[in-house]
């Protein structure tokens, strides 16, 4: 059997919008946590040889091509050997009949894969090696008559199978041969220990025909978007889908965790939380892929997973059903990814300070306006809280978006965010009725933007940078134009777009500061839009294919990309990248509209 592959993009993803699964080219299926995206892995090769594992392919040499089933996350990988042709699908089983907005709202948490002969003959061996939470248990595994049982900790697994695997220790294995126009099918199911059930119990997964149909039908009622790079924005949205806590509404930054910046360093962290920085760029492009239904959920779990907020500060992430303490520790007895460490679950950051919360949650509601309606009281409390907030604390430091973990800085960012929050207040303040301040929030806001514009701005640098005083740019600054603080054919704005082109998108894509030695890819498409709204089509668009030529075969996109080896890096698939994918496509459908139909009025 191979081992675990070497790069991120070697993986594919398969999702029943609770729970996420990576499956390598070769494969095996190196992760999978389950009942939810953050639970402890049943699966975690992709961390370490001895996590666990299950691989499925042919015992000869073989080549592969793999793609997903047309508007669905569900995986077909093609083995050719000399002797053969067979094709193995993943998925995870969606809830039987679902359709629509309705997949994933009651998961079955079963794994399926089956192996279709096409050609020839072709020998397969299947290897079961599950090992719980992370690694740290080796389960009981025996046959019975219903499949092999896998017993350890809080988790029990049974697979079922149309050939035969024989336990050992730890383990379960079968060879068996397929022929062109055989059928071979796996079934994995998954309960806590306290539900130990037999097959006979357990008709609540639909098939893979109906899973497939499910995934097509929510694929039918989000085909809105015609605009450029229409496919590309058709994955990025079957893949925000997917990273996509049905039940609550909250999308995930990435289905993984400590998948490393770079390779063999300690920038590894736990993403399988969602993000309030994410929150206003996310519903923007699930608007823009047809998608208005998820974008309103988005918007009523943050409302209620931030509760009532008297003197606390605002949580910059939440769990996927709103938990607030989301403590780090570290796993030390996993190696990591390519020796990456530490290995990290938990994320740290949800006890920093970042004031660009505040506008990403404002901006996302006076986005959906329209949808929201009239504002029950908590969400209308929340929002005015929110507003005098920023405009209580824009003055203070923090950790900024890029969530650093050393002194807090006056980040431009940062403060630009507390000009949108109290920008989208002063917007929405007939929809926040009474105990709305203003006057006061106009004056703020006033102050905010003379800060930014004075103290943001360095002439040595000849730009906007990343902090009040700093001669440092910072990509982060390219939010500017795209959430109206500045047109992007300001002078000082368009000058500050240029010289991050030039210097920070030096290695091919644009990095986040001078030091980060990776392209950032979210950092990418921003600058495609800025170029957009800046009126350079051409260069936007060269960015564009530039930033999305590092997706994989199956079109998915991690956090950043290592220019020089040409491959992705970070938590994966990456929420965020997809989001800017979206939203740059879009960006640049309407630029060229625009400039349409101004060169049409003046022929």
């Amino acid at each position: 059997m191979r081992g675990q592959p070497s790069t991120i993009e070697d993986y594919g993803f398969v999702s029943d919008c609770q729970s996420a699964a990576l499956i390598s080219s070769a494969g095996s299926l190196d992760w999978w946590c389950v009942p939810r995206f953050d639970s402890p892995s049943v699966f975690g090769r992709l961390l370490g040889p001895d996590a666990g594992h299950w691989s499925l392919c042919p015992t000869a040499a073989f080549e592969t091509k793999r793609h997903y089933v047309r508007d669905t996350l569900v995986l077909r990988t093609v083995f050719t050997t000399d002797d053969g042709e067979v094709t193995v699908t993943d998925a995870l089983s969606l809830e039987p009949g679902a359709r629509g907005h309705e997949i994933g709202l009651r998961s079955p948490h079963v794994l399926l894969r089956r192996v279709e002969g096409s050609q020839g003959t072709v020998e397969i061996a299947t290897e079961f090696v599950p090992r719980m939470e992370y690694g740290l248990t080796v389960p009981h595994v025996v046959g019975t008559p219903d499949g092999v049982v896998a017993r350890g900790g809080p988790v029990h697994l049974l697979l079922t199978g149309s050939t035969t695997l024989s336990p050992a220790p730890g383990c379960a294995s079968s060879r068996f041969t397929v022929h062109a126009g055989e059928q071979v099918d796996f079934s994995l199911f998954f309960s806590p220990s306290y539900e130990k059930s037999s097959t006979s119990d357990r008709g609540d997964h639909s098939t893979l025909e109906d899973t497939i149909a499910g995934w097509k039908s929510w694929a039918q009622l989000h085909d809105g978007y015609q605009g450029h790079h229409k496919a590309a924005v058709r994955r990025s949205s079957l893949v925000l889908q997917g990273l996509t806590f049905q039940p609550s509404g909250a999308v995930v930054a990435a289905a993984t965790t400590s998948l490393p910046e770079k390779a063999g360093g300690d920038l590894n962290f736990d993403y399988r939380f969602a993000w309030l920085r994410d929150l206003s760029l996310t519903i923007r492009s699930l608007w823009i892929a047809a998608c208005p239904d998820e974008a309103n959920r988005l918007f009523r779990w943050i409302a209620d997973a931030g509760g009532h907020l008297g003197d606390e500060r605002v949580q910059i992430m939440y769990g996927v059903e709103g938990e607030r303490n989301l403590a780090e520790r570290e796993l030390a007895h996993l190696p990591g990814f390519r020796q990456s460490r530490p290995v990290r679950v938990g994320n740290g950051a949800w006890d920093q300070e970042q004031l660009d919360v505040l506008g990403e949650v404002l901006d996302a509601a006076e986005q959906l306006r329209d949808q929201l309606g009239e504002l029950d009281e908590p969400t209308r409390e929340l929002l005015i809280t929110l507003a005098d907030r920023a405009a209580a604390t824009w003055r203070e430091p923090d950790a900024g978006m890029w969530e650093a973990r050393d002194q807090p800085r006056q980040y431009v960012s940062s403060k630009v965010m507390c000009w949108v929050a109290l920008d989208r207040a002063i917007r929405l303040a007939a929809l926040l009725g009474d105990g709305v301040h203003l006057d006061h929030w106009k004056e703020a806001r006033e102050r905010v933007r003379t800060a930014v514009l004075i103290r943001g701005w360095s002439k040595q640098a000849g730009a906007f940078t990343g902090a009040f005083g700093s001669h440092d740019l910072d990509a982060s600054v390219l939010i500017l134009p795209l959430v109206r603080f500045l047109p992007a054919d300001d002078e000082r704005m368009w000058a500050t777009i240029e010289a991050i082109e030039r210097e920070l998108g030096d290695v091919g894509l644009v990095r986040r500061w001078p030091d980060d030695p990776m392209g950032f890819l979210i950092c990418t498409y921003w600058l495609v839009e800025c170029l957009a709204l800046g009126g350079n089509v051409p260069r936007a668009e060269s960015w564009f294919e530039r930033a999305t030529s590092y997706a994989n075969d199956l079109g998915l996109l991690s956090e950043e990309a290592d220019p020089d080896r040409k491959e992705l890096l970070g938590n994966y698939p990456q929420a965020f990248s997809h989001v800017g994918l979206i939203n740059a496509a879009w960006r640049l459908t309407e630029t060229a509209k625009h400039q349409q139909d101004e060169s049409s009025e003046t022929q």
